[in-house]
């Protein structure tokens, strides 16, 4: 992990980054180097050597029997017997230059019988291989530093090269991306066929005069798909792909981005038919002079050049570039006029028919049991985008090899999917009776009251497990998709919002910091309801919204108020009505229900976990828990959560927001 983060680093402060094979090269290099050092200046250093003189007084001396003598280069090897008889024999190296006078002075000893006999090698002269080595090596360290650093002048990496282009480019025969593998977006898939078709045959267009859009940009909510959209154009009309990221543009030194841009074009047209993809392009294409320091002088520079390069394509380069962006509202005006990003394309959240499909798609190689329905869990996925759905999917197989099981089951997708939405159950923590009994009344509160006043929400699991940063939660979906809410939906939602306070105030007799984030939401869809929708009774279809369109100056700091004192009073005054009128509505519908909020809360603090169908179970027999279907009880034993006698945390508020607006989720 770490290493990634410094490539990254690297990359973004324009310094070269050494590939991991090269630092190896240089380490053996230094190596051998020193080694072929230490061997070459140590070559004479260890020797003793003796002049001419000194080897000869052995040969001159009477009271020493030489025996042999052997020379092989320098060293010179001789046996003798001295004096008082004893063996020994000595090794001396001496000067290559002396190597001839000694075998001259041997001849002669051998002559008069002064030695037995002496044996000759011929020295061999390391030195000239010493040198030779060191050329070799020497021209084999500068071929491949030259070829090393225009390796990393072509991926743009060297210091000599920061203003090359550091774009992914992407094989079109390699790994392709079709728009059969982007499930869903069907609409966009249109839109798009457009481009590949100019990509395909852009005769056809060009002979009637048509000019196919310069420049295609997909925003929307992240994971939606934008990205895939972009490689699936490439895939299909099999032409290279050029990625790089808004980010890559931007560095330290000014001017950089900008050459970075043309480099980037220049790479493209030479290989056209192409598209060039900038994701994350609002890192770089945000509004010019915006902010309260003024404008960032590298960024817009950059920017200014993207805008000269889109518009001064001409009509037959076959580049189509593509961009990608969570958003679009603060993305310069210049770059979405025609002629430029003259196509917007908006990528929005899957219907329930299309996170069906792309669970088809995510579930391939996927051993899936014969319980677990996609059609169900496309409906019960409200709100996913495809990269969530991809995890879910990915969550729900480690779960299962986790538990030792062959196939993925319903109970694994289930639990994967309140996984993904609040995180890992916290099954080892010690939770006191009395926050189970104030958790259990109030997830209770929630639940009854979704199924009590809600037409369009059903209840999926209530339980009292700690799961992130709430110790107990409360899942209900949409039965289907809405694109816009009733005023009666948002009221029943403030009810929902309100009915676990509710419940400990009715059933506890207290109530706790358990609700605060409900009491947030509720009060939230109130003042939305008048101030946004135009819901209020005494200023019906008034809006009244706060100027503050700024978007570079934080989303409060430039906030100016478009209405009187008067009229906030009003305001808040209207809310305050409405949501006490709810709670009252709510306080009676649990009194009204207060046998099956007892029977739910007795369920609870048995089996701690309550899934749909046993809620329904539960709530239709008016609580009675002898009346349940035996065949649907939680048998998961690991359900249970430890006890402890220590203090009652019931007043710390772990309210954890509503991540996929599947339900409520609650201390």
């Amino acid at each position: 992990m770490d290493n990634k983060n410094n490539d990254n680093i690297n990359q973004r402060s324009g310094m070269p980054r050494l590939p991991r094979s090269g630092y190896w090269f240089y380490g053996v290099m230094l190596v051998l180097l020193i080694v072929a050092t230490f061997l070459f200046f140590n070559q004479n250093a260890n020797s003793n050597p003796l002049v001419l003189s000194d080897v000869l007084a052995y040969l001159n001396d009477e009271s020493i029997d030489v025996h042999e003598v052997e020379i092989a280069g320098t060293t010179v090897t001789m046996s003798y017997t001295d004096a008082q008889g004893k063996d020994g024999s000595i090794t001396q190296s001496v000067p290559y230059e002396y190597v001839d006078d000694l075998v001259v002075e041997l001849q002669k000893a051998e002559a008069k019988g002064q030695i037995e006999k002496y044996n000759y090698v011929e020295p061999v002269d390391w030195s000239a291989y010493i040198y030779i080595g060191f050329g070799i090596l020497s021209v084999i360290v500068v071929v491949v530093l030259i070829l090393n650093f225009s390796k990393q002048a072509k991926d743009g990496n060297s210091v000599f090269s920061f203003g090359s282009n550091r774009a992914k480019r992407t094989d079109p025969n390699k790994a392709k991306v079709k728009f059969s593998d982007v499930a869903g977006c069907e609409e966009e898939k249109e839109e798009l066929a457009e481009i590949v078709d100019f990509l395909k045959t852009p005769k056809k267009y060009l002979e009637l005069g048509a000019k196919i859009p310069k420049g295609a940009l997909l925003f929307g909510a992240p994971g939606t798909g934008k990205t895939l959209l972009a490689r699936a154009v490439a895939g299909e009309a099999g032409v290279p792909f050029f990625y790089i990221s808004g980010s890559d543009f931007v560095e330290m030194l000014v001017g950089v981005g900008a050459s970075r841009v043309r480099s980037l074009f220049e790479d493209a047209k030479k290989a056209a038919p192409s598209v060039i993809f900038i994701d994350e392009i609002d890192a770089v294409g945000r509004k010019r002079g915006a902010g309260l320091g003024g404008g960032n002088d590298e960024r817009e520079q950059t920017l200014n050049q993207i805008l000269v390069e889109m518009d001064g394509f001409e009509v037959d380069t076959n580049v189509i570039v593509m961009a990608a962006t969570n958003r679009s509202d603060v993305l310069d005006p210049a770059l979405l006029r025609p002629g430029r990003f003259d196509r917007s394309i908006y990528v929005s959240n899957p219907d329930a028919s299309e996170r069906e499909a792309i669970l088809k798609i995510h579930a391939k190689g996927k051993p899936l049991g014969k319980d677990v329905n996609l059609k169900e869990l496309g409906l019960a996925t409200t709100g996913f985008t495809g990269a969530d759905l991809e995890n879910l999917l990915n969550e729900a197989a480690l779960l299962t090899a986790r538990r030792n099981k062959k196939q993925i089951g319903q109970l694994e997708v289930s639990d994967a999917m309140f996984r993904v939405m609040m995180g890992p159950e916290k099954k080892s923590k010690k939770v006191t009776d009395g926050s189970r009994k104030l958790t259990a009344y109030h997830e209770a509160g929630h639940a009854i009251i979704v199924r009590a006043i809600s037409s369009t929400e059903k209840v999926d699991r209530v339980t009292i497990i700690p799961a992130g940063g709430a110790g107990g939660y409360t899942a209900y979906s949409s039965r289907e998709d809405y694109s816009f809410y009733t005023k009666e939906m948002i009221l029943q939602s403030v009810k929902v919002a309100l009915a676990g306070r509710a419940a400990e105030e009715l059933f506890l007799g207290d109530i706790s910091t358990g609700a605060s984030n409900d009491l947030q939401r509720c009060n939230k869809l109130v003042r939305d309801m008048i101030k946004r929708y135009g819901f209020s009774e005494n200023y019906a279809n008034l809006v009244f919204e706060d100027d503050s369109d700024e978007v570079f100056i934080g989303s409060t700091y430039g906030r100016v108020q478009g209405y009187s004192d008067k009229t906030a009073e009003a305001i808040d005054d209207e809310v305050k009505k409405i949501i006490a009128s709810c709670y009252e509505e709510v306080k009676a519908i649990l009194l009204e229900k207060k046998a099956i909020v007892e029977g739910l809360v007795a369920r609870l603090f048995e089996k701690y976990k309550v899934d749909g169908a046993e809620f329904e179970q539960i709530y239709l027999s008016n609580g009675d828990l002898t009346k349940l279907d035996s065949t649907i009880e939680v048998k998961d034993e690991s359900n249970k959560v430890e006890d402890s006698s220590a203090e009652d945390n019931s007043g710390e508020d772990n309210s954890a927001e509503d991540k996929k607006d599947l339900g409520d989720k609650e201390e």
